[in-house]
């Protein structure tokens, strides 16, 4: 298949110097962009005295790269920001078994069956509105419905983007590809706009660019941590529609590594209680493992009633997806 890889080399020298120049080091192929993923990672390197060389980009791209490597990859640890990635990469026989200590910190609904990966946060699938622009009554029941005449030129997607993805690819699974495809081909066909990515999403729709478009949950909650007064709100799909999906982060150490030790290390940290209580008041997110609930701000899992998701199902549908989207017509912005 085509593809590119449009990644970006971040060496933490900052993160190097801390750890005065030690040679213990983990390359990390990391999916989750440096705002998200960064400032675990110096952490990471300043406590334990292991140095951090990181290689950022699309989590897709990246496992792609990765199983183009080949045993001659430097990756020691991937982090991705969608299970469809890693997944991808388990199915190819990329990734080693993380030991049960650490596996069992998180609830097997949101790790790999084969314990090759393991969930760090989670975040929800939402529609992000502009409430000058949407009355909520007009808000769809389904994820469906956007292809109706009454949402035509009001959506925004990002196609791009990771979780966009593995949605598709969990509708697939639960509706069928052919069911997808037209849904993908209605949204082109009702002047659906696309963009690269969440932020840009949440942006355009706090303009006033937009009125409505599909995101994480956790964009429209730093929009507003940074602006209270902004006028973009999120709203989670009823009775489990495929439309509100939790989507874990996870992370996988490579079956290549030359030192699985530190990379298990990083593992492990990843699931502590500092990190754990980061993702929660720091990004946003829901955290999957040392007991620490969600920021205040944000809604229960259970209050959400959000789909559900066999996440082992996606990695083996990444390629096919990627096709589907292609095949759609819709833009790749």
């Amino acid at each position: 298949m085509r593809w590119t890889v449009p990644v970006v080399l971040a060496a933490l020298a900052m993160v190097a110097a801390s750890c005065g120049g030690s040679d213990d080091v983990i390359t990390v192929y990391s999916g989750r962009t440096s705002n998200l993923i960064g400032p675990l990672l110096e952490d990471f390197a300043e406590t334990s005295g292991i140095d951090i060389e990181v290689r950022y980009g699309q989590s897709a791209d990246l496992a792609l790269l990765i199983d183009e490597e080949g045993d001659r990859t430097p990756a020691d640890v991937f982090i991705s920001q969608s299970p469809g990635a890693i997944g991808f990469l388990a199915g190819e026989g990329r990734l080693r078994p993380i030991g049960d200590e650490v596996l069992f910190l998180v609830s097997e609904e949101f790790r790999n069956a084969g314990g090759l990966w393991v969930g760090m946060s989670g975040r929800v699938r939402v529609i992000v509105y502009n409430r000058d622009l949407v009355d909520p009554s007009e808000l769809p029941g389904s994820v469906f419905e956007l292809t109706g005449e009454r949402f035509r030129n009001r959506v925004a997607v990002a196609p791009p983007n990771g979780s966009f993805q593995d949605f598709v690819t969990a509708m697939r699974e639960t509706h069928g590809d052919e069911t997808t495809l037209a849904w993908l081909e209605g949204l082109v066909a009702n002047g659906a706009r696309t963009y690269p990515n969440n932020t840009s999403i949440v942006q355009a729709v706090g303009r006033g660019d937009v009125p409505m478009g599909l995101v994480n949950h956790y964009y429209n909650f730093r929009a507003q941590a940074e602006d209270p007064g902004v006028a973009s709100e999120n709203y989670y799909f009823p009775d489990r529609d495929i439309g509100s999906l939790l989507i874990v982060t996870a992370i996988g150490v490579l079956s290549t590594t030359d030192v699985p030790d530190l990379a298990d290390q990083l593992v492990e940290f990843m699931l502590s209680e500092p990190a754990q209580r980061f993702y929660s008041e720091k990004t946003f997110e829901y955290p999957l493992a040392a007991g620490v609930g969600p920021s205040s701000g944000l809604p229960s899992l259970d209050s959400i009633g959000a789909a559900t998701y066999d996440f082992d199902q996606l990695g083996g549908g990444l390629e096919r997806t990627k096709e589907l989207i292609d095949e759609s017509g819709i833009e790749q912005s």
